[in-house]
């Protein structure tokens, strides 16, 4: 199976720098999203230490061992060498970033996050967000206390539970599950789904399916013309056969 994949990362309409990070990596299977968080622009720091982390580890492992243990690996090693950045850097003392990696590989996918940057899948026309945000908000909703409704507008949406770097361990969420020719996989920061609806972000991906690339900009396009009040970031991997 073939996967084509394309990404872009913008800092939005209110932000001065961008926070967020991506990197993907077609011919490893390797797609890669995170959005930073500290002062004096650790968030930045953070968000790079991951992506070129759990990057290097594939690298050099490549898909010898292809399961949801070798990427808990690989994040659990960029926890640990940003947690210990922050602990020797004044500057990034509480530092630490949101993290979604996708691995595609033997017609499967293996997902592993932590935070609420998300990954939806398109598939037959249907949109599914696949990872469940670390966040109070998705606490309350998953224990009957807000509706999903409330949730998209709370003023506390941003406030993660999870987060990589934050502690000397870190518990990511895994998730394995076959993947189809024609799968359309989009990994996003929370500057898209926190102003963009999945109906929206549905109907801009179906609307530009036939380029990825322009698929991308009309993502962040949307999340700008929103207000764009956050960095927004995107990557876009699209199965063939």
């Amino acid at each position: 199976m073939q996967f084509e994949m394309n990404g872009i990362t913008h800092q939005g309409m209110v932000r001065i720098n961008n926070e967020d990070s991506i990197i993907t990596l077609p011919e490893l299977g390797i797609a890669i999203l995170a959005d930073g968080m500290g002062g004096h622009q650790a968030g930045e720091v953070a968000s790079s230490m991951a992506v070129e982390m759990i990057k290097q580890f594939y690298s050099d492992n490549g898909n010898h061992d292809p399961s949801g243990d070798h990427l808990q690996e690989a994040i659990e090693l960029a926890n640990t060498a940003v947690f210990e950045l922050s602990q020797e850097r004044p500057e990034c003392a509480g530092m630490g970033t949101t993290i979604v990696v996708s691995h595609f590989v033997d017609g499967k996918i293996i997902t592993g996050h932590v935070g609420d940057s998300r990954m939806y899948r398109l598939r037959d026309d249907e949109l599914a967000q696949v990872t469940r945000d670390h966040s109070v908000v998705q606490e309350l909703v998953s224990r009957g206390f807000m509706s999903q409704e409330e949730a998209s507008s709370s003023m506390n949406k941003n406030l993660v539970t999870r987060a990589l770097g934050i502690e000397a361990t870190v518990e990511p969420d895994i998730n394995e599950d076959t993947c189809e020719s024609g799968d359309v996989y989009l990994l996003c920061s929370d500057g898209l789904s926190d102003v963009v609806s999945d109906e929206v972000i549905h109907q801009t991906l179906t609307e530009n399916l036939d380029n990825l690339e322009t698929a991308s900009q009309k993502l962040v396009d949307v999340a700008n013309e929103a207000g764009g009040p956050d960095n927004v970031s995107v990557v876009l991997v699209r199965a063939s056969k």
